[in-house]
């Protein structure tokens, strides 16, 4: 059906279920105060309004008590590595970003507002995003490409007191990490002594590595499309020789994806493409493989469990779902509840701990994660965040 052509639900794809969702969009705006006369039409607005504005002006501190800012997320992309579809542009992105806003809403109880921006220069998104900072208590950044991800998170935390986070990096990082926890335990294995393989060095890659090195893996393959990451390639941006020093060249890990693979005890897919099966064949008994991408891993779940006793996806339609919402919606809400002026290393680690817990006695090889809708989830990660925030020192109350 032509795009400018309407179904019989008034819409282009009436009838699709998908679409049929979208109508309208997935949010709205609502009030939280009624204004039902004009005694309350002077308090929610002129001249009542007035008097908290003076106080804000006066202790700025004020809009921590009588705005919404301080639970509300500015969820940011500008449309440059949406999903698995790539760079479709900002117009395009909004479904997305809606989507998130959704969730953090349904799975932690935090505001959200989607914001696609026309841009994709980093200058300028760093300035634009500084410049709508005080409408907000944090920033989560989403499908922005790499390298230009790493730089704008980094700037941005450097230069604002909220709490800024690239979900595709550091969401993926921590439920990887919880579900990785809970499979090694399984396999009788420890962080210490397993071998991974990790397949993508671009924002997830990165942040998956540098998570598993922070809870103490060791041995750590990283490897991008000519291969794994080690400080005698002269291609490496600095993202990547940074990360082949502190992976690839502890062990001399270098070569093909098919020369770490042979013996490797955990291979994580974040990268697309496949993994050919004579491959998968030479990792090590017991093996784990989690294959990420969406919505087809890098190693098809038929195959990987035919050499692998753990098998993770990023699918719903799997067992152990790889999935962001497991992290994002707790560890803002944490971080929200203290007035966190950053999201650290330690509340990542202690967002993975608290969802890897949540497994308990119930550990088997088809439960690794626990489920988005288990309704323990949010509350636990929130606490877990929201005390590891005070122990890092950047909490605020």
């Amino acid at each position: 059906m032509a795009a400018s052509e309407t179904g019989a639900g008034g819409h282009p794809f009436a009838g699709d279920p998908v679409f049929d969702l979208h109508v309208g969009g997935k949010m709205e705006v609502r009030s939280t105060v009624a204004l039902t006369d004009p005694a309350g039409l002077s308090l929610a607005y002129t001249p009542g309004v007035a008097r908290v504005c003076e106080a804000i002006a006066a202790d700025p501190e004020m809009t921590q008590h009588y705005t919404w800012v301080p639970h509300t997320v500015a969820v940011i992309t500008d449309g440059t590595a949406v999903l698995g579809l790539g760079d479709i542009g900002p117009a395009a992105a909004m479904p997305v970003m809606e989507g998130k806003a959704v969730l953090f809403k349904q799975f932690g109880g935090v505001d959200a507002v989607p914001i696609c921006l026309a841009t994709t220069d980093v200058e300028e998104i760093i300035a634009t995003v500084a410049r709508l900072a005080p409408s907000f208590g944090g920033i989560n950044l989403e499908d922005i490409s790499a390298p230009r991800c790493f730089e704008i998170e980094d700037r941005l935390k450097a230069m604002l007191d909220i709490p800024v986070f690239h979900d595709d990096q550091h969401g993926t990082a921590v439920v990887a990490l919880a579900a990785l926890q809970n499979a090694l335990r399984l396999t009788g294995r420890t962080p210490a002594t397993a071998r991974v393989v990790i397949s993508g060095a671009g924002a997830a890659g990165v942040a998956v590595a540098r998570i598993l090195l922070e809870a103490g893996v060791g041995d750590i393959a990283v490897v991008d499309r000519q291969g794994v990451l080690n400080s005698r390639r002269s291609d490496l941006t600095p993202v990547k020789k940074a990360l082949a020093v502190d992976t690839g060249d502890r062990h001399d890990r270098h070569g093909s994806l098919a020369d770490v693979m042979a013996g490797a005890d955990v291979y994580i897919g974040v990268s697309g493409g496949s993994v050919p099966e004579d491959v998968v064949a030479t990792m090590a008994p017991d093996a784990i493989i989690f294959g990420l991408a969406n919505p087809t891993p890098e190693v098809l779940p038929e195959v990987a469990h035919r050499h692998a006793r753990v098998v993770a996806t990023g699918r719903s339609d799997y067992p152990n779902q790889i999935n962001n919402v497991l992290a994002f919606p707790g560890i803002f809400r944490g971080a929200f509840e203290v007035h966190a002026t950053a999201i650290t290393e330690g509340m990542k680690l202690a967002a993975a701990e608290a969802l890897a817990g949540l497994v308990g006695d119930d550990l088997a090889e088809d439960l690794i994660i626990p489920s988005p809708f288990d309704p323990r989830v949010g509350p636990a990660v929130t606490e877990a965040v929201a005390a590891a925030a005070r122990a890092d020192g950047v909490a605020r109350r």
